[in-house]
């Protein structure tokens, strides 16, 4: 299947590789200490006493996670397992239902429903294609979320590094009397080994060195206090795990899950949804950053169906869900692991690391285990944003961050991601908002259409085309961008009589944004005005049909309506004339040879020396005068009807460059510079024109020199309006 495809059931078979061995070995030699890490932190939560368990949930989730994963998802190099916000979340529920006065024995088979159903969310979330639409959640809401649950670890770890009696809960942080310096000493051990280990080697993983470290500083302690010596009511490690017979462990899950009922959903269903959405987002920010250093692609809706049906497994068989994990996935693509293989082998190695190391993991110190979740916490914890306060434009950002941190730490993650989906819909609107929507605004004497007028009637726009006004729209017209668009054309609209609107970069319109121009056009037409559009988008879009539903455009609009900006220009410009009581008929008899210019303004004999050299061509409506690269040194003199310019495109259709009117010329360039043409001319509509060759005109010239000197003298007064034109528009379009 195609990697960012939707989810379907096919597979492309991969063998293993040793690099897929070395790299399933090295994440879990990470992966496994965060998992007991967590499990402890989520079931200490529901009673301190229940640590033993607790690791045994984190290592079961650490396998079935790692197992059942990559063979659904098919992300080579990505390693599933419990992580920060599922611990957070968790752990956070279980407080609750405790406090709610839970017993124990019920908390647990809830957390597990939880689980089960963020599990069933997240893989419906992949089958109904919302993986991809998670990639665009703000990173503002993100990194709060991530941060948020940060703090969270960090607070509940903060008092077991200090060895801290349930009781004293964070506040006992204050309390130093309280602390016991065994705890404090070993879990201080374990963050500096951790932070210091990869000055020393990067062959082995910082967290069992960390974790080793805390191990061996425990027993250099130990050796001297005998206390420290006896596992049974030792409140400074995990405990015997003997009372938590694996077997036993998972069919008392499979059997508490049969006692709960409808009503318990009701429970735990705020924070499924919550935990299915942050493992998501957590998963599909670790996917995106595995394609960067692998080079892949990963389909998202099917890495969601996958991670989904993992938790649903771990919380059948007792573990403790998770997601995508950063840390171990990196370890794994950077030692070789680069197939569905590697998780495999990862997912394995934990399961048999957990049996065959259980006598020692009720030796593992508590404050040690904090410790390495304060370094996981501290690197998940968004530093960057502090930055975020110094500027002003950036100011709002760290508001929107700060106050999901907040929410989440002192309310609760489940709020927090109430807000943070309202606070992801307002940094929608105020990027939407800021947008600029008007691009470009210049009115009819900077921006005129292709039809080249006689001088009389340029003269009048000129004069007059400040009636006229073309606005550039572009981005989304809705309610945060109305406002400052009616601000912005609010002088067109009292001053101009015409004012276009193109719509080509339009992406978007709501109710709002039509009903204001609705309003724009019927203050124009009480003025004898009008509103006009060009470059509507395509019948049958979100833009057109709602300009239609409203009675702008279509049977009942009132709105004239143009394809191409041109064609609204010129009946701009018509009009403008026509007020000006310039009156030119271009569909009138055509003009006799004497009165077209330059011939004009020649004398007499000049005139008829001229004309004797003139060839008249009769041209029908689309017959094609030259094209493109086709040699020619003819100059055409229009008497009637219209040729249009135009350069073939290499897709296929051609591009307007201008309209030849009657009383104009065309075909000046070769004519002067004798080279091949540069544009198709093509009669728009019935047309006479007279033909002058230039080695006819060069023979009369040395009879006549008076022809030379108008013709060419007219045809320079030409060239150089047309470059002050040009010159005018460029401008105008630097100025956006």
């Amino acid at each position: 299947m195609p990697r960012s495809g939707a989810y379907t059931a096919r597979m492309p078979a991969v063998r293993p590789t040793i690099g897929d061995a070395w790299g399933g070995l090295a994440a879990m030699l990470v992966a496994q200490p965060a998992a007991i890490a967590f499990g402890v932190v989520v079931i200490t939560a529901v009673d301190p006493a229940l640590a033993p368990m607790g690791a045994v949930a984190g290592a079961l989730g650490a396998a079935v996670l790692g197992v059942v994963s990559p063979w659904i998802g098919r992300n080579g190099g990505m390693v599933t397992g419990p992580c920060a916000p599922a611990a957070a979340v968790t752990s956070g529920l279980a407080a609750t239902l405790v406090a709610g006065g839970h017993p124990a024995e019920r908390v647990l088979p809830l957390l597990a429903l939880m689980a089960l159903m963020a599990g069933a969310l997240q893989a419906l979330y992949g089958l109904v294609g919302l993986g991809r639409l998670m990639k665009y959640l703000p990173y503002q809401v993100v990194s709060g979320f991530l941060s948020g649950v940060a703090v969270i670890i960090a607070a509940g770890q903060l008092p077991v590094l200090l060895g801290l009696p349930r009781s004293a809960g964070l506040l006992g942080v204050l309390a130093p009397g309280l602390w016991r310096w065994q705890a404090l000493a070993v879990g201080a051990t374990t963050v500096a080994a951790v932070l210091l280990a990869p000055r020393v080697t990067t062959r082995v993983p910082a967290a069992v060195i960390g974790l080793a470290a805390g191990i061996a500083a425990y027993a250099g302690l130990a050796a001297g206090l005998p206390e420290l010596r006896v596992l049974d009511g030792n409140p400074f490690v995990i405990g015997s795990l003997a009372g938590v017979p694996a077997l036993a462990y998972v069919q008392g899950r499979v059997g508490s899950l049969l006692t709960l009922g409808p009503a318990d959903l009701g429970l735990v269903a705020a924070s499924a949804v919550t935990l299915s959405a942050l493992l998501s987002l957590d998963t599909l920010k670790t996917a995106v950053v595995l394609d960067v250093l692998t080079r892949g692609r990963h389909g998202s809706n099917r890495e969601l169906v996958a991670q989904g049906l993992a938790n649903m497994a771990s919380a059948l068989l007792g573990g403790i869900p998770g997601g995508g994990t950063m840390g171990p996935t990196l370890v794994n693509a950077t030692s070789g692991g680069r197939t569905p293989w590697s998780g495999f082998f990862e997912g394995v190695l934990a399961l048999v690391a957990f049996v065959a190391l259980t006598p020692l993991l009720a030796w593992i110190p508590l404050s040690a285990l904090a410790g390495l979740l304060l370094v996981v916490a501290a690197r998940m914890f968004d530093w960057s944003t502090l930055r975020l306060v110094g500027h002003a434009s950036t100011r709002f950002d760290f508001v929107v961050i700060a106050t999901v941190v907040v929410v989440a730490v002192q309310v609760g993650l489940i709020q927090a991601s109430v807000l943070g989906t309202a606070l992801a819909m307002l940094v929608f609107v105020r990027e939407q908002a800021s947008t600029p929507v008007v691009l470009a605004r210049r009115d009819l004497t900077r921006a005129g259409s292709r039809i080249r007028r006689p001088r009389a009637a340029r003269e009048l726009l000129d004069a007059h085309g400040d009636d006229g006004v073309v606005v550039a729209l572009g981005g989304s017209l809705f309610f945060g961008t109305t406002d400052r668009l009616f601000d912005e054309l609010s002088t067109d609209l009292a001053a101009r009589r015409f004012v276009l609107l193109d719509l080509r970069r339009v992406a978007a319109m709501d109710y709002t944004a039509g009903r204001l121009l609705g309003q724009m056009a019927s203050q124009l037409s009480e003025r004898g005005g009008s509103l006009l559009f060009s470059g509507m988008p395509a019948p049958g879009s979100q833009v057109a049909a709602y300009l239609e539903e409203l009675g702008l455009v279509g049977a009942r609009g009132s709105v004239p309506v143009f394809e191409h900006q041109d064609d609204a220009l010129e009946w701009m410009e018509d009009r403008i004339l026509d007020a000006c009581g310039y009156e030119e008929d271009p569909h009138g008899p055509p003009l006799p040879f004497e009165a077209l210019r330059p011939v004009r303004d020649l004398s007499p004999e000049a005139r008829e020396a001229l004309a004797g050299i003139a060839r008249q061509v009769h041209l029908d409506a689309g017959e094609v005068v030259f094209t493109r690269k086709e040699p020619g040194q003819t100059l055409y003199l229009v008497a009637s009807g219209a040729v249009d310019l135009e350069l073939p495109l290499k897709a296929g259709g051609a591009h307007h460059l201008a309209t030849i009117s009657r009383d104009d010329v065309f075909g000046e360039m070769g004519f002067l510079e004798g080279r091949t043409r540069t544009a198709d001319a093509r009669a728009r509509r019935d047309s006479v024109v007279y033909a002058l060759e230039r080695h006819a005109f060069d023979a009369l010239a040395h009879r006549v020199p008076e022809v030379a000197e108008v013709v060419f003298a007219h045809l320079a007064t030409e060239v150089s309006h047309r470059l002050r034109r040009a010159d005018k528009e460029l401008r105008a379009l630097e100025g956006r």
